[in-house]
């Protein structure tokens, strides 16, 4: 883990909750969606916050 500063973990920190929050709200969304083209872009939007979750936690390890 690189060495960060304690302010750097806390947004680093606030950063992953913002993205992991909207993973969750775009999966809810898409799962509500009849619209076969917005259920999909939904799905999209929830995969692209994913992977910027998954590289904040690259720096965590």
């Amino acid at each position: 883990m690189p060495n960060l500063t304690s302010k750097e973990l806390t947004a680093l920190d606030d950063q992953l909750s913002s993205e992991q929050n909207l993973v969750k709200k775009y999966q809810a969304m898409s799962h509500l969606c009849n619209d076969e083209k917005i259920r999909k872009d939904l799905e999209t939007m929830a995969a692209t916050h994913q992977q910027h979750v998954n590289t904040l936690m690259a720096f965590l390890q």
